[in-house]
């Protein structure tokens, strides 16, 4: 049904493409940096506030594809992006990044939070493996020591979610939920500062960054994935006690190789048979929110017992790479047919042929939803990693 010679050279021009987007349109020649929003008929709102996420995102992808393309020309694409992290984010009195600045480059929302300073890491220690630059990577284990001293939690586990400007406790400004902050960790942000935290490994071999890693496995086999339905629990308070039951698909299927991913790092053999087990148990559960057409369905609220049929970019991006992985661990036909199939409705309903790029969202009819190309949290990360991970992994 598939041809995976053809796949592969498909998803190898979707990347140049998807940064040739990003090349020609993300740059703020005014402002510096890039822009923090652009409409779907790629008009930039000059005026935008931008943020640490998109940024960092942006490091990271151009880096990654600098490393993974061998090609120069992405590189100072990434560094146009460090160096304006490096000029308006970075908090020069406290140390760490601010979550947001407006478009001038003055801070605007100044608080720690973890989400944030993790893609900080992630980015950072991305663009010295792709560029060898020392203060990236020092400026990258500066933010993880903070993070440890400030936002870890030594008794219990895992990382809280917000803190001040100058790392003290918050009790009511949480990115993820606002009307429920009691919330003080999170899934996505533990399953971001696990990503972020191999990849400064990767760089930085250091021992205590190692059982920080292993911590956080066990965080996620402990507290996060439920034993009876390998899919995350979201929203937890100080004690891991679960305050919001949802069932977030894109979420499930994306922790379930980066796991994978964080236990390979450490060369452990008995971990990673271990998460690898629990990776295909987790993809399995996730496979419930695809729909016949290869979409894969947004949220599930058991509670109000509403299904979001939304196809969001990243969902789809993240489910792509997650059933992949799957597949290479049990040689399941199946798995590769969703993954394949994921792409066939990516190609056919979420590349934007006219005016380049993916549409953030595509609803159950697959209408188009949003106007955003770029924004705070539309980016080239996860459709970019996706299609640097199925090349190399269909090779």
């Amino acid at each position: 049904m598939f041809d995976l010679r053809t796949t592969r050279q498909e998803l190898n021009q979707e990347l140049k493409d998807i940064l040739a987007y990003w090349q020609k349109y993300g740059p703020d020649p005014v402002g510096g940096g890039y822009y923090g929003q652009v409409d779907y008929q790629n008009v930039p709102k000059t005026d935008a506030a931008k943020g640490i996420v998109l940024n960092s995102r942006i490091v990271w992808t151009f880096s990654a594809a600098a490393r993974h393309m061998q090609h120069d020309e992405y590189l100072p694409y990434a560094e146009r992006a460090y160096n304006y992290i490096e000029r308006y984010f970075r908090d020069k009195e406290h140390g760490g990044v601010y979550w947001s600045v407006d478009y001038k480059g003055e801070p605007l929302q100044t608080f720690k939070q973890q989400y944030g300073q993790a893609f900080a890491i992630y980015g950072l220690s991305e663009y010295y493996r792709a560029s060898k630059h020392q203060p990236a990577l020092d400026f990258a284990k500066e933010i993880y020591g903070l993070m440890i001293k400030h936002a870890y939690d030594p008794k219990r586990g895992g990382f809280y979610e917000c803190l001040t400007r100058d790392w003290s406790e918050m009790a009511d400004e949480y990115i993820i939920s606002k009307k429920e902050n009691q919330e003080s960790k999170t899934m996505n942000t533990h399953l971001h500062i696990l990503e972020a935290f191999t990849n400064l490994y990767r760089a930085w071999p250091d021992k205590g960054l190692n059982g920080q890693i292993r911590g956080l496995i066990d965080m996620f086999e402990k507290h996060i994935v439920d034993p009876k339905t390998y899919r995350m629990n979201l929203f937890m308070d100080d004690n891991w006690n679960v305050r919001k039951t949802a069932i977030s698909y894109g979420h499930d299927i994306e922790a379930s190789w980066l796991l994978v991913e964080s236990a390979e790092a450490l060369h452990d053999e008995a971990l990673i048979k271990k998460i690898k087990a629990l990776s295909v148990k987790m993809a399995r559960a996730a496979a419930t929110g695809l729909e016949a057409d290869g979409g894969m369905n947004y949220e599930y609220d058991p509670k109000e017992k509403h299904l979001n049929r939304e196809r969001s970019w990243w969902v789809m991006a993240e489910s792509m790479v997650g059933f992949m992985n799957a597949y290479q661990l049990t040689k399941e036909k199946q798995f590769l047919d969703k993954s394949l199939k994921n792409w066939v409705f990516i190609k056919e309903y979420m590349l934007d042929r006219k005016n380049g790029e993916w549409y953030s969202g595509i609803d159950e009819n697959h209408k188009v939803l949003g106007n955003t190309k770029i924004s705070m949290w539309k980016c080239p990360y996860h459709n970019g990693r996706a299609c640097i991970e199925m090349v190399d992994r269909l090779g």
